[in-house]
């Protein structure tokens, strides 16, 4: 099933019901979706250089949550990825807010998105830098998600990190002992902590009911790549792909997701404006970066990674820019070369 058609039909009912609540973002978003690889969206023309046959191409929309573009940003974020790997045990940290607070979060988004990545990576860093713990810097990469599996609005933050750190006094690279990170309900404390803190600063009222006790996730994962590719999934494109769509009748969608506890394949529908506001609530705020790195990960690391690296024996290979998939002729099969922009808006003659 197309987004771009169930966008088409329910598109004035979404406005028309949730008028008072759409955002700007929300209406440049289905607009991009809706006109994705059409000439609303600019088009390419492309020739062959063996046959000769040459035709218009339209492109993508490139908007981070249309689910059908930014397949090579992904592709290019996980060769990133593969290239800072280590030769240690990697373990993913998961920090959610409790349900109490997800109305906060949604009415305050920039605020409480970027306070919750400081508490995070705060914590982590102040843990591995306890003696008791391992005594050393971290480096970490952290991922938000403001969904469930069922698109319910769910925020949390997934941090893969890896099993070591840097003990800037000693000047070596410390692995990580035994098969845990750190203590599960130690890292949900001090994170409660700090987030109740920094709401505080920010003069943001902490809801009613809210839990004294939080609940953060701390598993090992093998290499890392793993947990990265699965994080990359949701990086640059929207929260449901399309060949989870499996129906669009009626004026209500149907759609495909796993549930997290059982994995048992389930099915949720939805009147057509629902469902679109159901992915919409994903939408970040403009320009909101999705992903962090910290420590020796960041990207004004680079040398000191370098360095820790060449101390643990890593193959360091030069990195290859992954080229842009090219358009092939329908007639001799061979690569087309692009010759002219249309710009977008513009159709074709």
């Amino acid at each position: 099933m197309k987004i771009a058609a169930i966008i088409d039909e329910h598109h004035d009912a979404f406005v028309s019901r949730y008028k008072n609540k759409v955002l700007p973002g929300h209406l440049k978003a289905l607009d991009a979706m809706r006109h994705c690889r059409t000439c609303e969206a600019g088009e390419l023309y492309v020739r062959c250089p063996d046959c000769d046959h040459a035709t218009w191409q339209p492109l993508s929309c490139g908007h981070r949550n249309c689910p059908t573009c930014q397949n090579h940003e992904t592709s290019r974020w996980i060769d990133r990825q593969r290239n800072k790997l280590l030769p240690v045990p990697y373990f993913m940290v998961t920090f959610t807010l409790p349900r109490e607070f997800r109305s906060l979060a949604y009415d305050n988004q920039r605020t409480v998105y970027s306070l919750m990545f400081s508490c995070v990576s705060g914590t982590l860093t102040d843990f591995g830098r306890n003696p008791k713990h391992l005594g050393a810097d971290l480096g970490m990469t952290t991922v938000l998600h403001t969904h469930s599996r069922a698109l319910t609005f769910h925020p949390h933050i997934h941090v893969v990190v890896p099993g070591g750190g840097i003990d800037k006094r000693r000047r070596q690279f410390k692995k990580k002992k035994g098969k845990y990170l750190f203590n599960q309900k130690a890292l949900a404390k001090v994170f409660r902590a700090r987030f109740l803190d920094g709401l505080n600063k920010q003069k943001l009222a902490v809801p009613k009911g809210a839990p004294s006790e939080w609940v953060v996730d701390c598993v090992r994962v093998g290499t890392g790549i793993t947990a990265l590719t699965y994080l990359s999934r949701y990086l640059y494109r929207g929260v449901i792909s399309e060949r989870n769509i499996i129906a669009h009748e009626n004026g209500q969608v149907t759609f495909r997701y796993t549930e997290s506890k059982s994995g048992k394949s389930c099915l949720r529908t939805l009147k057509g404006e629902e469902f679109l506001r159901l992915i919409l609530r994903h939408v970040l705020p403009r320009s909101f970066r999705r992903v962090r790195d910290y420590g020796f990960l960041h990207s004004n690391a680079k040398k000191l990674l370098t360095l820790v690296q060449l101390v643990l024996h890593v193959k360091i290979h030069a990195p290859e820019l992954r080229q842009r998939p090219v358009f092939i002729c329908p007639c001799c099969k061979s690569p087309m070369l692009v010759i002219g922009f249309k710009q977008p808006g513009n159709k074709s003659g």
